[in-house]
């Protein structure tokens, strides 16, 4: 039984789930499940969690993401992506645009910024995916929702062609940011039609495209007996949050066995998820949370055994 995060390269034209799916019978084993759902028509990194691994998934989604994204202005598209079926467009001819333009654009899109999430998307709503109203063609309000944008630039000169204007941008962000909402918006901050065209995850957890395996790799290191040397341990899927050293062995005991603990035990102070890590081999033995009514202990989220 393998046990680790292995960041895959998903190729366009496989779901997160194929991804998975692939990866149970390549490695012959269910417990694997992925960190954030890439669209069937996205490239890009997407970090997989085997075995005991499964358990830091929540953590290494919040870690961040980096893309690079096609923004194409002059349509708009019911999808807001190039998938979708055309609603409005606009002629764009060279010069339309400035650099300067899309640029001042870009500004009103740093730091945290309200989303409303696209129809066709996986956001519930009264019990219902988004997307089981749009494709009944029926309409429903949906909530506005406030994401992080660390980072925007354009990384491209604008290229005019077939009365389209198209430019690349690469975007840090938080968690449930929608990429090709963000396209649409900077669309209407110019007053012009706008959708993502193409879309690449550069970065997820912590991983780049150059820490990415194909699935093609992973046959590989399954032949040659080496996958597990590929796989990054569990300790790195939770290195964004607060660690405690435990050295006494008793203690030790007691946290695999999921025993609470008042929080002056400690000399840190405990206000959110902490790693307990084995002083002597560096693993991780736990993860501990503020106890929920009872002020002065914590409490065991997840024990690692």
């Amino acid at each position: 039984m393998y046990h680790g995060i292995l960041p895959i390269y998903k190729e366009r034209g496989l779901t997160s789930h194929d991804v998975v799916f692939k990866l149970r019978k390549i490695l012959k084993t269910k417990k694997i499940g992925h960190t954030g759902t890439l669209d069937p028509e996205v490239d890009g990194v997407l970090p997989v969690c085997i075995g005991s691994a499964t358990k830091v998934s929540d953590y290494i989604m919040e870690m961040g993401k980096s893309y690079r994204a096609t923004v194409t202005i002059g349509m708009s598209t019911t999808t807001e992506d190039q998938t979708g079926e055309i609603i409005d467009k606009q002629v764009i001819s060279a010069g339309t645009l400035s650099e300067q333009e899309v640029d001042e654009a870009l500004k009103h899109f740093r730091g945290k910024i309200e989303q409303v999430p696209p129809m066709y998307s996986s956001v519930k709503v009264n019990g219902r995916k988004l997307y089981e109203y749009a494709r009944n063609g029926e309409t429903v309000e949906r909530p506005v929702r406030q994401v992080y944008i660390k980072g925007i630039k354009r990384v491209s000169e604008l290229h005019y062609e077939d009365d389209l204007c198209y430019f690349s941008l690469d975007i840090t962000c938080g968690k449930g940011t929608y990429i090709r909402t963000l396209a649409t918006d900077i669309g209407k901050i110019l007053g012009l039609p706008a959708h993502m065209s193409k879309l690449t995850r550069l970065a997820s957890g912590g991983f780049t495209l150059d820490d990415a395996k194909r699935l093609e790799d992973v046959k590989e290191h399954i032949e040659h007996d080496s996958l597990q040397d590929a796989l990054y341990p569990i300790e790195y899927g939770v290195k964004g949050l607060p660690h405690i050293i435990i050295t006494n062995e008793l203690m030790k005991k007691q946290i695999k066995n999921g025993q609470k603990f008042k929080r002056d035990l400690f000399k840190e102070e405990i206000s959110e998820t902490v790693v307990l890590l084995d002083g002597t081999t560096n693993k991780v033995l736990a993860l501990y949370t503020p106890h929920p009514t009872q002020r002065d202990e914590i409490k065991p989220k997840k024990v690692f055994n």
